[in-house]
């Protein structure tokens, strides 16, 4: 795999996603084989209750997802250099999509989402779920609200242990003390920048004082360094990148991460639900502190901006009023603002790319995964 991603330099960016394609499978392979060894390691009836668990990470695995993460941390391995065996590198790419799995489950339990990956979100499925297994046999089943805070509680411990089982494959995979000395400090300060990030998000909601600057820190925590600029630098580090290298990582991941989650904002509000497989409503009824938003109430006329204040953040926001927001957010040119700002950083992250001292491969690789990342539709 190294092999043919090293020496494919004159291949373009477009031809260069065949090679993603192999890593991916290959994430995928030890990520599933992961949780496979968990399960069979499941020998009396109460661990076995942890089978249920294991499933639904699955098929959350299962249901789609770019793996953005493991590919980059996979590139940023091989971009400088990276040699040998690579099953220790797969293990600890492996790693980061259960943390992200259990970002998404912590997350949607938090806004209350209904769909993830065109599927109900894992709480929505327990509190739905009628298999005796999961709803304690014969027992009467729950109902309404105590259905619902059952779910809630019993979702947040299977993120819970994706987060303990990400850890554990970072420590099984077979790196070195060096390697694990390495990416340790990068590790932290991810999980760190990710729980910072949500908790400001979750603080923020509702609150049409956010300017565009906190918006914009907010996203940069929550999803900007955990989506690219740390699973970028773990990958070098493992390679035995310096400080140089990895300052000069975050020159190009920092402008591309901001770029990602400015394109989550328009997908949140003007996405199709059949590709993204969310609902647009979300956002608006939770009133998301995006950069979108931001900028439409500092844009808005008065008359604007009494809509837009009567209308964002309402929990029973239809559709005819989700599309007057809609209408005002292009009014009020915030979606024209947000596209300009998504090339800016486009454009400084490529120019920093070219500075970083990787192989012309690895630039091709990771400019795919920056294309990628902005010009997606869900």
């Amino acid at each position: 795999m190294a092999e043919y991603l090293l020496t494919s330099d004159a291949r373009t960016a477009s031809s260069g996603k065949e090679n993603l394609s192999v890593i991916r499978d290959a994430v995928d392979a030890e990520l599933y084989g992961f949780l496979d060894r968990k399960r069979r390691s499941l020998l009396n009836p109460i661990d076995a209750q942890l089978g249920a668990a294991i499933g639904l990470l699955e098929e959350l695995a299962g249901a789609g997802g770019k793996r953005l993460r493991p590919l980059l941390c996979y590139c940023g391995w091989l971009a400088p250099g990276g040699t040998g065996d690579d099953a220790p590198v797969l293990k600890v790419a492996a790693s980061l999509e259960l943390f992200h799995m259990f970002a998404l489950i912590h997350d949607d339990v938090m806004d209350a989402s209904e769909s993830r990956r065109g599927r109900p979100t894992l709480h929505r499925q327990m509190a739905d779920d009628t298999d005796p297994r999961t709803t304690g046999g014969n027992r009467q089943r729950r109902r309404g609200d105590d259905a619902d805070r059952l779910a809630n509680n019993c979702a947040i411990l299977v993120g819970d242990l994706a987060l303990v089982w990400s850890d554990e494959l970072i420590h099984s995979s077979g790196l070195t003390s060096v390697q694990l000395r390495a990416v340790r400090p990068l590790l932290d300060a991810m999980r760190t920048e990710l729980m910072l990030g949500q908790y400001l998000d979750v603080r923020a909601a509702c609150d049409l004082g956010v300017d565009v600057d906190m918006a914009l820190a907010i996203a940069r925590h929550k999803s900007g360094r955990y989506t690219i600029e740390r699973p970028l630098q773990i990958g070098v580090a493992l390679a035995g990148g310096d400080e140089g290298v990895l300052r000069a990582c975050s020159d190009f991941a920092l402008p591309v991460g901001e770029a990602f989650q400015l394109r989550d904002d328009i997908l949140g509000v003007f996405g199709d639900p059949a590709v993204t497989g969310k609902s647009r409503l979300e956002d608006l009824r939770d009133g998301k502190a995006t950069t979108l938003v931001a900028l439409a109430l500092k844009q808005a006329n008065e008359a604007q901006h009494r809509t837009l204040t009567r209308l964002f953040g309402d929990p029973e926001l239809d559709d005819s009023g989700a599309a007057q927001v809609r209408e005002l957010l292009i009014a009020t040119k915030a979606v024209e603002t947000v596209e300009r700002m998504i090339r800016d950083r486009w454009q400084r992250g490529m120019r920093a790319l070219e500075d970083i001292p990787f192989s012309e491969a690895g630039r091709a690789a990771l400019r795919s995964l920056a294309v990628a990342a902005i010009e997606r539709k869900a």
